[in-house]
């Protein structure tokens, strides 16, 4: 099914661009420091919600796309495992955090919200829903997509780690590896899905 193939494609080049591009441009945001996550509150939070609901949709679509294509029923699964969390963070955000949006304090309340904690699961879902994806996509796939998917794996779990510590730790560079691991978990299921089409 080549349209859904499409929606993989679409969806992950448009998450990745549209929290590059807010990101970049909303007032008191430090995209090296802040969550993408917490794009979705303030004034413009609207437009990363949106890009979790409609990218996870699309996401999800996109993970069909990819089982049928395959042949693979766990790997289609896994993937839309992935975007369904990824609506499931759209629908609930995170809590005003780390000095964003602007006028919030340093660290983190004292007490987080419902909303919060379930925005906090669907994260999980998400980011081990990724590496999982791609190792069982390094047993499906032969080739050259068989060793990307295992570097994919493999990288999405080391920085999973290390955001992890980084969240932790509350460490300046916390936004930096966040993004490293979006970005690797993302090009590997956008490629994944080009070359499916092609």
């Amino acid at each position: 099914m080549p349209a859904l193939l499409w929606c993989g494609l679409v969806g992950t080049a448009g998450f990745v661009l549209t929290f590059l591009v807010d990101g970049a441009t909303r007032p008191g945001y430090r995209p090296t420091y802040h969550a993408v996550s917490a794009l979705a509150t303030g004034d413009r939070g609207w437009v990363q919600t949106t890009n979790f609901l409609a990218c996870g949709v699309l996401i999800t679509l996109g993970g069909v796309g990819v089982g049928d294509a395959t042949g693979s029923l766990l790997l289609g699964a896994a993937i839309v495992v992935w975007g369904l969390a990824l609506v499931a963070s759209g629908v609930w955000s995170m809590d005003p955090v780390r000095g964003y949006p602007p006028g919030t304090p340093a660290g983190d309340p004292e007490e987080l919200s419902r909303a919060h904690d379930l925005h906090d699961k669907a994260g999980v879902v998400v980011f081990l829903a990724l590496p999982v994806s791609a190792a069982i996509a390094a047993f499906v796939l032969d080739g050259a997509w068989r060793w990307l998917s295992v570097a994919a794996a493999v990288l999405t779990v080391a920085l999973l780690a290390l955001f992890v510590r980084a969240w932790e730790r509350d460490a300046p560079g916390t936004g930096v590896v966040q993004r490293a691991m979006i970005i690797t978990g993302w090009v590997w299921l956008g490629g994944l899905c080009l070359h499916l089409l092609t």
